[in-house]
């Protein structure tokens, strides 16, 4: 029999902590090691947390990670025999990049195996050619007690029916036979992601007859969520292992003749393949991905501005499942055109949640700012400008609120409103961070619904998940006067933004709603009218703060479109 015991090191890393993330690294391998593993497996980049960004492009950085490097090296030294297969960037000579995204394996304080990922991806949040010079097409084995091992990283992986690069690294690893194949990775989630995974590895594992293990890192950086759910695959079997989601974790296999194998000695059994239902994802997705935010970025609260609409109630709910009820404020700024309901809505949402509300009236200053308009300029304010001037001084006051205490403060705009402009700058999108600015509004309805279903109790107060939407910022305003109801918005913002980026079952659902809607002149002239709102308000769209990434195209990063443009 031939064994072999695999650690899987699925890690929360700082995106720059090299200390931190060595330390991190170490307590795995010596968990790994007490159970008696051959080999531990950490992420993509493990060493610098990833993305790094343009901190590759710093000189004293990079120093930095020589020197870690360095300790890393010593580090293994306190695992005796134990091989750590770890991600890190590493200087190369000739033209080209500086760079190479290296795996390494170390063993007692040497490097005893390098390769350079050969793939690298620039598009949607992705820009390793930015910083990387592909690695040689070669093969990378890795003999332990008898077992080979082919290595590679990440994109390397996902070229296999050969439509993304002129390249397939796995040809090459597959013509050496190993016995398995890792890839070290640093997957950003988004809704479909995970089966996804699935299904390119379990393809690549049939075609090419090699059990398959897949590590990936977990946490919040930025905009970007990852979800770990590392796992390992059969060609018959499957998906016969997954790490659990949205969490660190270390665990530990059995490679035995071939197979993957529990504790019983039987072979592992196939992963059911359905995951998260989206509702769960999202939220799942959403507070890990403030929590680490808060956390890496110092903030010890936050504060949400509760106009007792759904966007500010879903905010407030999720942050303080994300950061605890002592650790999140509450402010509720009347003006003359908030209904009573609003402000009772608040209050109760508050209660539900175990928050204070404080109460910050906006009256007398949005009276004072139109009387000085007024005597400076010789016009009263009116229409939009008095509108956006409400929003303003909300957000004034939210922002001296989080400069005064030190509170974050989560912006509550959601995909449907920022996509159309239906926003102010300066105004509701104030703030460090978007927790919901990639779930449309009917999305936004149903996550409501799911946190009040999952607690078997009313979290969100259902005045204010039937209350028809309003920016009540006008006398009897509501969102459909000047938009068409959600449900019909959100169909045209898929098919526009995502278009073949949408998961199929959703795809072919929106494709027969938009079809409908071009079989008529008057949705031909609706879908016209949204795609210019769309175009118009990018200028919006770059000024906004971080959106947590949670679909295929999520603003930011992942979408990069021109202001100044002629669209049509």
């Amino acid at each position: 029999m031939n064994l072999l015991k695999l650690s899987l090191a699925q890690l929360n890393l700082t995106i720059g902590d090299m200390s931190g993330n060595i330390a991190l690294m170490t307590e795995a391998a010596r968990q790994a090691a007490a159970l008696g593993a051959r080999v531990v497996v950490f992420s993509e980049l493990s060493l610098t947390g990833y993305p790094p960004g343009d901190l590759l492009d710093e000189p004293d950085f990079i120093d930095r990670v020589q020197a870690s490097l360095a300790d890393l090296r010593e580090a293994s030294r306190g695992t005796p025999g134990l091989y750590w297969i770890a991600g890190a960037p590493t200087r190369r000579q000739g033209p080209g990049k500086a760079l190479e995204n290296s795996a390494l394996v170390l063993l007692d304080g040497e490097i005893v195996l390098a390769y350079a990922k050969q793939l690298l991806p620039t598009y949607n949040v992705f820009d390793e050619r930015r910083y990387f010079e592909p690695g040689p097409e070669a093969a990378a084995i890795l003999d332990v007690d008898g077992t080979r091992i082919g290595l590679l990283v990440c994109e390397d992986a996902w070229n296999d029916a050969g439509k993304d690069y002129a390249i397939n690294p796995l040809t090459r690893l597959a013509a050496e036979k190993p016995d398995l194949i890792i890839t070290i990775n640093a997957s950003p989630s988004n809704i479909g992601k995970r089966e996804e995974r699935h299904t390119l590895i379990k393809a690549a594992s049939r075609h090419y007859g090699v059990p398959f293990i897949y590590v990936n890192q977990v946490g919040g950086h930025d905009q970007l969520v990852f979800d770990g759910a590392s796992f390992a695959v059969m060609p018959q079997a499957g998906v016969v292992f997954e790490a659990e989601r949205f969490a660190a974790a270390v665990v530990t296999l059995d490679f035995v003749d071939g197979g993957f194998t529990g504790g019983d000695g039987h072979l592992l059994a196939s992963v059911p393949t359905n995951g998260l239902p989206s509702v769960a994802f999202y939220r799942r997705q959403i507070v890990l991905g403030l929590s680490d935010y808060a956390r890496r970025c110092g903030f010890k609260k936050a504060l949400v501005g509760s106009s007792g609409g759904i966007d500010s109630a879903l905010t407030l709910a999720l942050a303080v499942e994300a950061l605890g009820p002592d650790k999140v404020v509450a402010v509720t700024m009347s003006s003359r055109f908030s209904s009573p309901g609003s402000v009772d809505d608040s209050a109760a949402l508050c209660h539900n949640l175990g928050i204070p509300l404080y109460e910050h009236p906006i009256r007398n200053l949005v009276t004072a700012c139109e009387h000085g308009f007024d005597t400076a300029f010789g016009e009263p304010l009116k229409g939009v400008a008095l509108e956006n001037l409400q929003a303003r001084v909300r957000g004034t006051i939210l922002m001296a609120y989080s400069n005064q205490f030190g509170a974050l403060l989560p912006t509550t705009g959601n995909k449907s409103e920022i996509s159309v402009g239906y926003c102010t700058l300066y105004g509701d999108t104030n703030g460090g961070l978007g927790l919901i600015g990639d779930l449309y509004k009917t999305e936004v309805f149903a996550l409501s619904r799911h946190l009040n279903e999952a607690a078997g109790r009313e979290i969100i107060p259902d005045s204010i998940i039937d209350k028809p939407p309003s920016a009540e910022l006008a006398p009897d305003q509501k969102d459909t006067d000047s938009l068409p109801p959600y449900p019909v918005l959100d169909t045209i913002l898929k098919i526009l933004i995502e278009g073949e980026r949408l998961r199929s079952e959703e795809r072919e659902s929106v494709q027969a709603d938009y079809a409908r809607l071009t079989a008529t002149p008057e949705g031909q002239a609706l879908i016209a009218r949204i795609r210019r709102l769309i175009w118009k308000n990018e200028y919006k769209r770059r000024q906004v703060p971080p959106i947590l990434r949670l679909r295929p195209r999520a603003f930011g990063n992942g979408r990069q479109m021109p202001i100044a443009a002629k669209y049509e």
